[in-house]
């Protein structure tokens, strides 16, 4: 039994690097660590290449847009606030912006689910599409720490688990198992620290 694993581990080396890397990325962006972006950007290109394999093109695709916005995620976490030059700090998604999020998404995923179905062999268009439009927005919105990308992740994160294990990418099933449940926490724990944010008292003017 226990060669049978290792000789399965050693074939698929590549997927369970980036499995265990993903669940190090999560942790980090929960902690809100700078290295959340190096890690998500090696687990992203590790992943373009298994989802080729498996033939999930628009998870492929994604995780090129991941790559990117690996880059723009670190520049931003680095610099931080472009307007006050500070660090930049969890918030709430401005209501202005849910319908430019909501607009994109819809988009994408037509986009998205319309080349899968006549132009590709993806066995599963569109529940390929909507993860990833869904995850197009998620990702910009962790870029800019605004804390209900998470509940986006948990919503996306357990429907791939199902993907996942249709196509029967078992690491992969066990890393976005573990995401769902660390969306979950990564929530509780940016929504305390908002609220910590929120009530902390304000020093009188002298």
């Amino acid at each position: 039994m226990i060669d049978q694993i290792s000789a399965w581990l050693v074939a698929n080396w590549v997927q369970t690097t980036a499995a265990v890397l993903g669940i190090v990325y999560i942790f980090l962006s929960i902690k809100q660590n700078i290295l959340t972006w190096p890690v998500g950007l090696l687990t992203s290109a590790l992943y373009i290449y298994v989802f080729f394999v498996s033939k999930f093109y628009a998870d492929m695709a994604l995780q090129g847009y991941y790559v990117v916005v690996s880059f723009y995620g670190w520049y931003v976490w680095l610099k931080g606030d472009t307007q006050q030059q500070a660090r930049l700090e969890v918030s709430r998604t401005p209501r202005h912006l849910w319908l430019w999020l909501l607009l994109a998404t819809v988009g994408s995923f037509l986009l998205i689910e319309f080349v899968l179905q006549h132009y590709t062999d993806s066995p599963i268009p569109v529940g390929d599409a909507i993860t990833t439009a869904l995850s197009l927005v998620a990702t910009w919105m962790l870029a800019r720490k605004y804390i209900e990308h998470w509940l986006i992740w948990v919503f996306v994160d357990a429907l791939s688990t199902g993907l996942y294990a249709f196509k029967g990418l078992w690491p992969t099933v066990v890393l976005f198992s573990v995401y769902t449940v660390m969306a979950v926490a990564g929530y509780w724990q940016w929504r305390k620290e908002l609220n910590d944010v929120q009530v902390q008292p304000v020093k009188a003017a002298r």
